[in-house]
């Protein structure tokens, strides 16, 4: 067998369709002695029987390293420049009360950016002092929920926050801490809906205006003046991006540092992990010295303080530790002429030399499996948002030779596909279990309830045991909150 001509360049005709990459893979995950998939301890069959599918099933000692390792890189690299960092877990890629704890523990501190979310984190026993609050639109409750709490920092979207929250802490009779977000303008190279600092979009406040924000801030008594707050992007593998962010925050760092106190810096975070082979992440080490290297060079240019350092990864800590499993359905092979392999191509114009017999095929024809499973873009709305690519395997080796697949979901929607192109086995068949790997971010977190499928539950693999972060939603549980339910018969309702 070869490669197929509709697959896309970055795929190769893999020599083995059942191995696991470790980087995009979770930690623990292995092949046991008869060939199947394992994750902490517990084999994708063993874990189906008990919770079924689809099931997203999260390597616990995996993310807690993933963490640990963070925070020691940041302290490591910037300790080495005479100042401290401190690691805020972005809450958004996923968060449920015991992953709060697990960032605690693990010494990170958090990042929420809802009421829903802070509930959570508080819930999961998060000190509020170690909080930080985001949103581009909070509301007046969650606001004075935030301050009457005591959360550690309120970062500020708009000139308008800096009043509403210096209201809602004057009202509490205290001082709240707060960020001021800068809108850089650099354009990160990544998605159009991954990329938060340019300049047409709904984020942060113009890099021209920060020393008008930070004057505001600073005139309102309520308010204790942090620092600056800058995030370009998620899913970055170019540090170019990252660079020039730093710069350009770090100028107008200066220029606030000579009218008042800016004891800190918070850079985001946005690093990308390995999804598919032809992804390449950073390492957190190199990211931390990188951006370490940055801001003392650029403390020393301008004659100031080097000042604390903030950052917020999330995807990088829970990604690659999460995998979902599903039950394969409908198999459906589609055949294609090779020219229709990539329909945003330029078109070929034909000539009259071009011209063939009418009898005479035009192109080479290739063949594209469809591989339906149990879920979808209700468990996973990352490829029809944003094309997000993935790698996919059996939970069974299989020996049979590869076919070109498209894995795709349930739902009334040709845009429902769950693994865009991918070589899997050519035996795979009704019935198969199929696990695609580093869906630990930003799946469960916007999940929904898509032509009524209940959201699957969250599992913790550890040491050879498993347990349930999150309850599955049963056609019970959709039903809740119908109001036009009748009631059973004999109920007496």
């Amino acid at each position: 067998m070869s490669e197929n001509p509709l697959a896309p360049p970055r795929l190769r005709f893999p020599t083995d369709p059942s191995a696991l990459t470790a980087r995009i893979w979770p930690a623990s995950a292995t092949r046991t002695d008869d060939g199947e998939l394992a994750v902490g301890g517990i084999t994708a069959s063993d874990l189906v029987r008990q919770f079924g599918t689809p099931l997203y099933v999260v390597d616990e000692r995996d993310v807690q390293s993933r963490a640990v390792r963070v925070r020691t890189a940041f302290s490591e690299a910037f300790g080495r420049i005479g100042t401290r960092a401190h690691v805020y877990y972005a809450g958004k890629a996923f968060l449920t009360t015991q992953v709060a704890a697990w960032m605690a523990e693990a010494g990170l501190r958090v990042d929420v950016c809802t009421g829903g979310e802070l509930a959570v984190a508080l819930a999961g026993g998060v000190g509020p002092g170690m909080l930080g609050f985001h949103g581009n639109d909070k509301s007046d409750a969650e606001i004075a929920r935030a301050v009457e709490v005591g959360v550690g920092t309120i970062v500020l979207d708009s000139h308008e926050e800096v009043q509403r929250v210096a209201r809602a802490a004057a009202d509490a009779g205290i001082v709240q801490r707060v960020r001021v977000r800068i809108n850089s303008g650099v354009h990160a190279s990544t998605h159009e809906y991954l990329a938060t600092a340019r300049e047409d979009q709904k984020f942060g406040i113009p890099l021209t205006e920060a020393e008008q924000a930070a004057a505001e801030v600073r005139a309102e008594p309520s308010l204790a003046f942090v620092g600056l707050h800058s995030h370009i992007g998620s899913q970055i593998f170019d540090e170019a991006g990252f660079r020039e962010a730093a710069r350009r925050l770090m100028d107008v760092h200066a220029a606030l540092v000579a009218t008042g106190p800016v004891p800190e810096l918070n850079l985001g975070g946005g690093w990308g992990i390995d999804y598919t082979e032809a992804d390449s992440a950073f390492a957190p080490e190199d990211v931390a010295g990188a951006l370490a290297t940055i801001v003392a060079e650029a403390c020393a240019e301008r004659g100031i303080p080097v000042p604390e350092i903030a950052v917020e990864p999330g995807r990088y800590i829970v990604g690659p530790a999460g995998i979902t499993l599903y039950s394969v359905g409908t198999i459906k092979p589609v055949t294609l002429e090779a020219a229709d392999a990539h329909p945003g191509d330029e078109p070929v114009v034909a000539t009259e030399d071009d011209a063939v017999a009418a009898d005479e095929p035009t192109a080479d024809v290739a063949t594209r499996t469809y591989v339906s499973v149990d879920g979808g873009m209700s468990d996973n709305a990352r490829p029809a948002l944003y094309g997000a690519d993935y790698t996919a395997r059996l939970a069974r080796s299989s020996d049979a030779p590869a076919v070109l697949s498209r894995v795709v979901g349930k739902h009334c929607e040709s845009g429902d596909v769950v693994v865009q192109d991918e070589y899997l086995p050519g035996d795979v068949h009704r019935g198969d279990l199929l696990a695609v790997a580093a869906t630990g971010a930003y799946c469960w977190s916007l999940a929904s309830n898509y032509n009524h499928v209940g959201r699957p539950p969250v599992v913790a693999v550890a040491d050879g045991a498993a347990r349930i972060l999150v309850r599955g939603e049963s056609i019970d549980d959709l039903l809740a909150r119908d109001t036009g339910v009748l009631p059973a018969a004999g109920s007496g309702r």
